[in-house]
């Protein structure tokens, strides 16, 4: 549950069930890995990133006060994320790995469509108007939305980093590893 407040947007929402599709896609436009910390900082482009979910939802975004309890789809596109991966190394069987204790993420949107099903206990007409509304002003409600969008990516990195990490060994990405 992620509370947003101040100007024109007050928000609590939470997702949950998420589905994501578009990570196949992504480009890595620039990754350094910090030689002391070995914390690793990367620059991505994704084209596309749609997110299916469960929302909850109380608050208002510009001048729509919102609530509803239902599903969701949002679908961004051009999506530059940085990421900030916290690392540790740790030693397992004479190797050493990367161990990523936390994510980091900063981003920005090209371009978001979203809708949400059942705003105003499914009162057709008016969810109707009020997504026309959301998708039109996409920028502020992508502002809006962004704790959860973050931690929704953040979720999605930490899980890829740990993956990969987790099974190769840290000198088989930096061979020049002072250890």
């Amino acid at each position: 549950s992620y509370k947003v407040g101040g100007g024109p947007v007050t928000v609590n929402a939470s997702l949950s069930n998420v589905t994501v599709l578009g990570f196949g896609n992504t480009k890595v436009v620039f990754n350094s890995v910090d030689p002391k910390t070995y914390d690793f900082f990367t620059k991505l482009n994704l084209p596309r990133l749609r997110i299916d979910g469960n929302y909850d939802l109380l608050g208002r975004i510009l001048v729509i006060p919102l609530k509803g309890k239902g599903t969701c789809w949002f679908d961004a596109k051009n999506l530059e994320i940085n990421v900030k991966s916290d690392v540790i190394m740790e030693k397992h069987d004479g190797f050493n790995f990367f161990n990523v204790t936390k994510v980091h993420v900063k981003f920005s949107i090209g371009g978001l469509k979203l809708h949400m099903y059942n705003l105003f206990d499914g009162i057709k007409a008016l969810e109707d108007s009020t997504n026309a509304y959301l998708n039109a002003n996409w920028r502020p409600v992508a502002e809006s939305l962004s704790p959860i969008l973050s931690k929704t990516i953040e979720d999605i990195m930490i899980d890829i980093l740990r993956k990969v990490f987790d099974n190769i060994p840290a000198n088989f990405f930096l061979g020049d590893l002072e250890l």
